[in-house]
């Protein structure tokens, strides 16, 4: 029987984590002592440890150029792979203190597509800063959809315009709708109010419910005709072409306004309509820290602009 070879103990790294960040140290902060100061150290500590690490990789990683120690070549190669490892080193002691904690390696949300996207983008931004290794799942969702996510397990946060039987949640924003149409549109040229009578004669844009069990029911006025979409912005962009009429968020057609591609209808019955988001919780017994400080962070931020908006919740 052959013998087993003996394990190739030059394979094994022969500088330690701390003389890399004693050479990085140096680097970041333009000098041994200031370095030193920085990490506590002594400069002489601190110089042995650079020093070591020149005699162990048997390379120049310092040259003195006046009264300046400045990277060699070389030096400069072994400062940003000395600093990509650094800094996988301590994604590492994160993510295993987040474990040691429960911290959710991943959180689900329904995000009714009522809900400001930038908003979203602000809120997961400001908790990647916090939690960059957890992974999110964001559904965009529409009426029935929320439910059926909410109901069925999928998500651990839900922003959503109706509150499930059983559960509970925090109102969290209103979203204001208006009639709008291409200033072109008929409508606009009859030069007076409009009423539900003129709008049967023309054609309603309406966004589809995700949901599997949906409601053929719910659009928000009778017409004869009607063009239904996948998403939002499918209905912003058919309405900015003049081909229908539509209730949207005035969040999400601010710039269509401004530009004048959509033009608010002088509806006789009232020219807006609020519909109230709402942030659920859906295990709101079994709440892991991750889902909890996100849904701080969607509090903080949404009552933030509201405030500014002049708005609250209803």
């Amino acid at each position: 029987m052959a013998a087993k070879a003996a394990p190739d103990l030059g394979s094994h790294p022969r500088i330690s984590l701390a003389q890399w960040r004693s050479l990085a140290a140096v680097v970041e902060a333009g000098g041994y002592a200031q370095a030193a100061e920085a990490l506590h150290k002594s400069q002489s500590s601190l110089t042995y440890a650079v020093q070591k690490l020149e005699s162990t990789l048997g390379v120049r990683l310092f040259e003195i150029k006046g009264r300046k120690a400045v990277l060699t070549m070389v030096g400069e190669g072994m400062y940003r792979r000395a600093r990509l490892l650094l800094d996988d080193a301590s994604a590492l002691e994160r993510l295993a203190r987040k474990a040691d904690s429960c911290w959710e390696a991943e959180i689900s949300i329904a995000v009714e597509v009522l809900f400001p996207a930038w908003m979203m983008f602000t809120c997961l931004s400001r908790f990647g800063e916090e939690s960059p290794e957890t992974r999110i799942e964001w559904y965009e969702t529409v009426r029935e959809g929320t439910q059926e996510a909410i109901q069925e397990g999928k998500v651990d946060i839900a922003i959503a315009a109706v509150i499930p039987t059983g559960m509970s949640g925090q109102p969290l924003m209103p979203v204001k709708f208006i009639p709008v149409a291409h200033p072109d549109h008929p409508l606009h040229r009859l030069g007076r109010e409009i009423t539900n009578r003129d709008l049967r004669k023309h054609r309603h844009l309406v966004v589809r419910d995700s949901g599997t069990q949906r409601d053929k029911k719910s659009a928000i006025v009778e017409v004869d005709q009607r063009w239904t979409v996948t998403n939002m912005t499918t209905s912003i962009g058919a309405a900015s072409r003049g081909l229908g009429f539509a209730w949207l968020p005035a969040d999400k057609i601010r710039t269509e306004l401004e530009t004048g591609q959509l033009k608010l209808l002088p509806f006789k019955d009232g020219r807006e309509r609020i519909a109230q988001l709402y942030l659920i919780l859906p295990d709101s017994e079994n709440v892991g820290p991750g889902v909890q400080r996100l849904a701080s962070i969607l509090h903080e931020e949404v009552s933030g602009r509201c405030k500014e908006a002049g708005t609250a919740p209803v």
